[in-house]
């Protein structure tokens, strides 16, 4: 029996709830998972679903039918077919924490995602990729073909049918163009420190000052640096008695963590866009348990 996923964003208002309700009910739609968010500050209610078509009906033919229910309520929604996997394009530069263990969840089930291909502006991880079968796309960046770079960068996401882009430590900035392009569809991971650690060697900077927690971000990419909207977060104790080293590999491992359940939260459509903000529903009741049984 096929699962959907219903999103919908609207203005705040009485009656949207009920009447999602009834066209489920109708068209023979069991509703087995349901979150809700109403913002009081800017008026926005957001809402996910997972349903059960014990009928038959399809994402394509309830959202046809959808919308005479969503014009009044000026609603904007998607039906997802959730045995539909997310394709990929993962891009990379020379630390290759985050992108080893995306390869190993993808391996296992773990990600309701299809990694379509790799791209780095670096030759280090050419050989593992390709040995999962996975398409590697060597495209070195300089200051001088920038512009040329990013072009052949776009063509390969768009080449691929990706519907999301992972920066899994891609070390260069994305030009506006870029992220307007893929406004919402392009996903970061970096250290927490930022701002207050910038430039080389965070782990360092942060062991010098004595930090007591370090951790990680994933967000959105937008045309500020590091400042879009913010997914998944984690951070990690440390002490007086570690070392840097001890700094990087758990900040590798956080960073990792973070990552890929940022990932899964914009497989799975549990991600929306509030301004600068986020809404993040919590996973279903045994999708993760399902995404490891692939």
């Amino acid at each position: 029996m096929d699962t959907i996923a219903l999103t919908v964003t609207c203005p705040s208002t009485r009656g949207i709830v009920a009447a999602i309700s009834v066209f489920l009910t109708e068209k023979g739609c069991n509703i087995v998972d349901s979150a809700q968010f109403d913002d009081l500050r800017t008026g926005r209610f957001f809402m996910r679903l997972s349903v059960r078509a014990e009928t038959g009906a399809t994402a394509d033919g309830l959202a046809e039918a959808f919308t005479a229910v969503a014009q009044p309520f000026d609603m904007e929604f998607a039906f997802h077919d959730e045995s539909r996997k997310m394709r990929v394009v993962v891009m990379v530069s020379r630390f290759g924490h985050c992108l080893n263990d995306l390869l190993y969840r993808w391996r296992i089930g773990a990600l309701p995602i299809d990694i379509a291909g790799v791209v780095s502006n670096h030759l280090d991880y050419q050989k593992v990729v390709v040995n999962h079968d996975i398409p590697f796309h060597h495209i070195r960046v300089t200051k001088d073909n920038k512009a040329d770079a990013e072009a052949r960068q776009m063509e390969i996401i768009d080449e691929a049918g990706a519907d999301l882009i992972v920066l899994a430590r891609y070390m260069q900035v994305l030009s506006d163009r870029m992220c307007r392009e893929y406004s919402g569809r392009i996903i970061n991971i970096h250290h927490s420190f930022l701002p207050s650690f910038k430039g080389a060697n965070p782990y360092r900077q942060a062991f010098e000052r004595g930090v007591k927690l370090i951790g990680a971000t994933s967000h959105y990419v937008t045309g500020d640096l590091d400042e879009g909207p913010i997914i998944e977060q984690d951070t990690v104790r440390v002490t007086h008695a570690q070392s840097n080293e001890d700094y990087v590999s758990l900040g590798r491992d956080v960073e990792a963590q973070v990552l890929a359940r940022a990932i899964h939260a914009h497989a799975r459509h549990r991600v929306f866009i509030n301004g600068d903000k986020t809404v993040v529903f919590p996973p279903s009741p045994g999708s993760y348990t399902s995404d490891r049984m692939g």
